[in-house]
């Protein structure tokens, strides 16, 4: 009797060890998630008869299996639709082929893992009609032919720059405006391509009437309805107007480089490279160094917008890095150009982050194109600008000119990356060296400030 209450004692015990090791695996399973992957919400290299789209892991625990599945008629595809699986990567690409012209496709990336496959959001994309694509034939719009630095007035390749660095339409005088940082001028071109100065005088720092006013290297340009012009004087760290009387002031800053939000020139700028305007006024500012997006309301008062900042004692001190979120914890790392679309969200280039970030009205940070999940898509980009449709055109400084369009699928109009050249031409033969900036004129015209060529080029877009 004694023997069979110890057997029966050591039986409990081995039954509850075996339900204590199983719960416990229980458990353990229950807490590995299902991976859950995260398509690139920008599609590239679409023709009529095939794509290529990206995707990451969110979670990469216990992950056997991942790539893209899609459908044409499946608006949730999975894996029992077409799939194609990749090398198990934190990111990954797939090329799709075989699909249909002029066809609508729902496509997502998965993941397979000990609990099953898990699915990112739905992309969704359309195939082009035919095997033509955007494509830009770029030509000199203004500007030595050669290249050559130097100032002169004139009309096409007659006339010369000297490292030209900002380019801007004006709706309001139908010209491009010009901002040179080695000529220290500010220069109009008319659509024809003759150029004349607007302000073109020694390096310093001085309101008033333009004959008299000095700019240190002034870069990015925006105009208000009226057609006055706001631009970063980024050498004075200030931000100033230039009526359409011909008036300078200084709306922001007081040539001290730091970080001040306040009134007027109470207020402090650390190279500021870009403006924009919204509807109501308010000036908006790529304030460089300090990793920040500032706003100055029609009274003058800057604010800060977005971007992170470390208090400590009496100061702030701004903060670089790379982080999508709202308007207090951002980051950014070297923001240098601007656009705004129609209801009032901010498209910046990211430069050192190789990104096109999305800032709400309320400063909330999103990753619109590229960034640090997907840094192969753009390379280090200084120029950014929307036209009336929601396109998208952004210049890089490895040498390529792209759009995306409104539906987010990304074209490469011209140039090639990391191929620095002066070459006129149709898409990739053409060359670029160090584009910085580019706009749009009226017609859907695309120009480029080419600042280490010297020139202005223009693009011309097409379908073929």
């Amino acid at each position: 009797m004694k023997k069979s209450l110890q057997g029966t004692f050591l039986t409990i015990l081995f039954i509850a060890a075996i339900a204590a090791i199983t719960g416990c695996n229980k458990k353990n399973d229950q807490t590995v998630p299902i991976p859950v992957p995260i398509i690139n919400p920008i599609v590239t290299n679409v023709t009529a008869t095939t794509a290529i789209v990206g995707g990451r892991l969110g979670s990469p625990n216990l992950v056997t299996e991942d790539g893209i599945c899609f459908s044409a008629t499946n608006a949730t595809p999975t894996v029992n639709d077409i799939f194609i699986s990749d090398t198990l990567a934190a990111r990954w690409e797939n090329k799709i082929t075989g699909l249909s012209p002029n066809t609508t496709y729902y496509v997502r990336a998965y993941a397979k893992g000990e609990l099953g496959v898990g699915y990112s959001d739905v992309l969704t994309f359309k195939t082009n009609a035919t095997a033509a694509v955007p494509t830009g034939t770029v030509t000199t719009f203004a500007g030595s032919a050669a290249g050559t630095a130097g100032y002169a007035e004139g009309t096409g390749t007659n006339a010369l720059f000297d490292g030209p660095q900002s380019i801007a339409f004006n709706a309001a005088t139908g010209k491009l405006y010009v901002t040179e940082s080695f000529n220290n001028s500010i220069r109009t071109i008319t659509t024809t391509g003759a150029t004349s100065v607007v302000s073109k005088l020694a390096i310093g720092y001085a309101d008033g009437n333009l004959a008299t006013a000095q700019f240190y290297g002034p870069k990015g340009l925006s105009f208000d309805a009226a057609g006055n012009t706001y631009l970063a004087d980024l050498g004075n760290n200030i931000i100033r107007k230039i009526a359409t009387t011909g008036t300078v002031t200084t709306i922001a800053g007081n040539t001290i480089p730091g970080f001040i939000d306040g009134a007027g020139t109470k207020a402090e700028f650390y190279d500021p490279s870009a403006t924009a305007i919204d509807a109501s006024g308010n000036i908006y500012v790529a304030d460089r160094t300090n990793n920040l997006i500032r706003k100055i309301t029609t009274a003058g008062v800057v604010s800060t917008l977005t971007g992170y900042r470390a208090t400590g004692g009496y100061s702030q001190t701004t903060v670089p890095g790379y982080y999508d979120s709202d308007a207090a914890n951002s980051l950014f790392r070297t923001p240098i150009a601007l656009t705004m679309d129609a209801t009032g969200n901010i498209y910046v280039a990211d430069y050192k982050n190789n990104a096109i970030r999305k800032v709400t009205p309320t400063g909330t940070v999103t990753t619109y194109a590229g960034g640090i999940y997907f840094p192969a898509m753009l390379g280090n980009p200084t120029g950014v600008v929307l036209d009336a449709q929601g396109n998208m055109f952004i210049s890089e400084a490895s040498g390529r000119i792209i759009e995306i369009t409104a539906n987010k699928v990304l074209y490469v109009l011209a140039g090639a990356a990391k191929s620095d050249g002066y070459v006129n031409g149709v898409g990739a033969t053409a060359r670029f060296n160090n584009p910085q900036s580019l706009t749009l004129d009226g017609q859907g015209n695309l120009y480029v400030a080419d600042v280490n060529n010297n020139v202005i080029r223009k693009i011309t877009i097409a379908v073929q």
